[in-house]
């Protein structure tokens, strides 16, 4: 017997351990596409079966690779949301954590002198005449009852945003435009939601594959073929990452078997989960500023902003009180009507921009962790198993067919070094 092939087992083992390690690094990395383009491809890539057009490249004619989860950033952002967001809480309810008063009182507090200056400046800028003739006596009152005024101003637009939501925000546009911006984001949520659970893919490949070795050095002495191993090395490289992906999320809910206890490694841990699911969601994703943003700049942004003039249009009237009258008398209604939008139109962004405030967003960023957490922990175990297996599941046969090649290439070279 060549005692060289005990080793068989140990070597199985690290073709598993490094074939998964290289199946879970190739799910996150490279971010960017690394290759080159191939004349020709994207034609070809036509007739291809789905799943091989789902190859990070083909279509666009491109021989190379991209992380799995960063090259469907788009596709992540839909799973994160409908797997996972939108069933832990509506916009309404995010905004409604996000406190409207505290928005406003905060807006109020960060803007009441950039008021004045666009008060004067939109006078200005409408009707110079006016605003130079004006009594010093007659601005200081108008500055004065605008400062008055605003709390209330405020308070209005940040109330009728709240009532109005679910028709001005898109949450599931607005995550996955911030996905599609930064493809990390998606790597970062995935890879540590599930850390214990990828770590264990690619522990396991050694324990599994070391096994998987002793039937194969028992085959290989009745068969006495060098072929055995690189097809062995297939056979360990496929079943490591199927078997590891089966333990993660299966079974759903407790299961005795004899005197074991079999439940999915990721559904064990949703209370952890959770907690981690909630910060990253609650920092990066569905916090003040990024609403801010998607209000005023995103798909449903002019109905934002139409809202808000509208709402600041007669606050003018109000803010410049008994001055009003006059003058709308001393430029005409027309003139008067034009700096009322003017200045509505140009407060919009000063309503909106001091939601961006780093230090305010993570003192209102704790509620909605909370609600996230607290609702994360309630999802029933195939939801909240839904959440990381729906990003991979359909690209499964692509993890387990890298392990079963690199398994192949592991086998042959094995074959080199052992028979």
């Amino acid at each position: 017997m060549n005692w060289t092939l005990l080793l068989i087992p140990l070597i199985s083992g690290v073709i598993g351990y490094v074939t998964n390690f290289a199946g879970i690094k190739m799910l996150f990395y490279p971010v960017a596409f690394f290759g080159f383009r191939l004349p020709g491809l994207s034609e070809v890539a036509q007739l291809l079966p789905r799943r091989f057009q789902n190859v990070p490249g083909v279509l666009t004619g491109r021989v190379g690779w991209q992380g799995v989860i960063p090259s469907r950033a788009a596709k992540m952002g839909s799973i994160a949301v409908d797997k996972g967001i939108a069933k832990l809480g509506s916009p309404a309810e995010f905004y409604e954590k996000l406190d409207p008063d505290v928005i406003a009182a905060h807006i109020v507090a960060t803007t009441a002198d950039e008021v004045r200056d666009l008060v004067e400046r939109t006078i200005e800028r409408e009707h110079p005449t006016l605003w130079r003739d004006t009594p010093p006596r007659v601005r200081a009152m108008i500055h004065r009852r605008v400062q008055e005024q605003l709390p209330d101003i405020v308070r209005t637009v940040t109330n009728d945003i709240g009532v109005h939501i679910d028709q001005l925000l898109d949450i599931k546009l607005m995550v996955i435009r911030h996905i599609e911006a930064d493809p990390n984001l998606a790597n970062r949520i995935f890879l540590e939601v599930g850390k214990k659970e990828l770590q264990f893919v690619i522990n396991s490949g050694f324990v599994l594959g070391t096994a998987l070795g002793i039937p194969v050095l028992i085959v290989q002495q009745l068969v006495d073929s060098p072929w055995v191993l690189p097809f062995a090395g297939i056979v360990v490289g496929y079943l490591t990452n199927w078997i590891a992906l089966k333990v993660i999320f299966e079974p759903p809910v407790p299961r005795r078997v004899g005197p074991f206890t079999l439940h999915g490694l990721f559904i064990r841990r949703q209370a952890e989960v959770a907690d981690v699911y909630a910060t990253i969601i609650a920092e990066d994703i569905v916090n003040l500023a990024n609403i801010g943003t998607e209000l005023t700049t995103g798909a449903r942004a002019d109905r934002t902003r139409d809202m808000i003039a509208n709402a600041l249009r007669p606050a003018v009237d109000r803010a410049i009180g008994p001055a009003a009258g006059a003058l709308r008398v001393a430029v005409g209604a027309e003139e008067y009507d034009a700096i009322k939008d003017s200045v509505a139109d140009e407060a919009i962004s000063y309503t909106m921009t001091p939601l961006s405030d780093a230090g305010f967003n993570e003192q209102q960023s704790h509620a909605i962790h909370a609600l996230l957490r607290e609702r994360m922990i309630e999802l029933p175990p195939d939801d909240f198993g839904d959440m990381l297996r729906s990003a991979i599941q359909e690209d499964e046969w692509m993890l387990i067919l890298i392990g079963s090649v690199l398994g192949f290439a592991a086998g042959c070279l094995q074959m080199l070094t052992v028979l």
